[in-house]
């Protein structure tokens, strides 16, 4: 099993660069870019489409030989507003040139052409609040399946409140095995706020195969290639993650741990 945690490779320019055969998986990619203003970036999509999710900052974005202009009007993560974000098609190109700081993440999974290049968000995203007590988080949803904006991808931002837990009760989306559960590989990208806090990620199978439990720091990714994954803020530390998962099929589909699903019963 690869490692499950990977850290920041650089402070600026691209400091995450996963791929699916770097993950030792078949479908999800996620790259991250930390620029300046002035910086440039592009890259080729290949056989793979792309949602750009500006996390914070401006940038100037073009894609399939379109000029989209300057996009992105959330300068820190943690205002909580509906971010920008551009899909890109296999099969083109895409470039940024940052005119703020701006940190975008680069979600990438197997492309079908079934898409064209579009701006997704502000529009149509809402925050929308999830679970009760200590489960409640807040979710911005980009690139869900009720939203036909990709062949492949599923994308989501997510706050959670300090104290609280998230992707929780413990659930799993390992099995192809629609409609009960859908196969998705899944990446956390992890901020916190403040930005030198923690928080907590486990993910396990119920056989007991796959335990790992991880401190996450500000930036870090943690992938989830089968298993439950829940996670934790700790007290005075507020949680954010963007979610990126893909799989033979576009749904979302998952099972709780049968030890913990009174919790989603008594909660409904």
């Amino acid at each position: 099993m690869p490692d499950l945690l990977r850290k920041p490779t650089a402070t600026s320019g691209k400091v995450h660069d996963i791929t699916a055969e770097s993950a030792g998986w078949g479908y999800v990619g996620f790259g991250l870019y930390h620029l300046e203003p002035g910086d440039e970036v592009s890259e080729v999509t290949g056989d793979r489409e792309v949602i750009l999710v500006i996390v914070e900052g401006k940038t100037e974005l073009s894609a399939a030989g379109k000029d989209y202009g300057e996009m992105g009007d959330r300068m820190d993560v943690f205002e909580k507003t509906p971010p920008h974000c551009l899909y890109v098609p296999n099969g083109t190109d895409w470039s940024a040139k940052a005119t703020t700081r701006c940190t975008l993440a680069v979600c990438t999974a197997p492309g079908h052409s079934g898409h064209e290049a579009a701006q997704i968000g502000p529009e149509g995203i809402e925050l929308t609040p999830r679970g009760k007590g200590q489960n409640t988080r807040y979710i911005n949803n980009i690139a869900m399946e009720g939203r036909d904006v990709a062949d492949s991808l599923l994308v989501t931002e997510v706050f959670t409140p300090n104290g609280n837990w998230s992707s929780y009760p413990s659930h799993r989306h390992d099995e192809d095995n629609f409609p009960d559960m859908t196969y998705l590989e899944e990446t956390y990208y992890h901020r916190l706020n403040p930005g030198q806090g923690f928080g907590i990620q486990r993910v396990y199978t119920e056989d007991g195969e796959l335990d790992e439990t991880m401190a996450v720091k500000s930036g870090d990714v943690v992938l989830v290639p089968k298993g439950h994954h829940p996670c934790g803020a700790p007290y005075g530390y507020e949680m954010y993650y963007l979610n990126v998962m893909a799989g033979p099929l576009r749904k979302w589909r998952f099972k709780n741990d049968p030890d913990h699903d009174w919790i989603a019963q008594r909660d409904a």
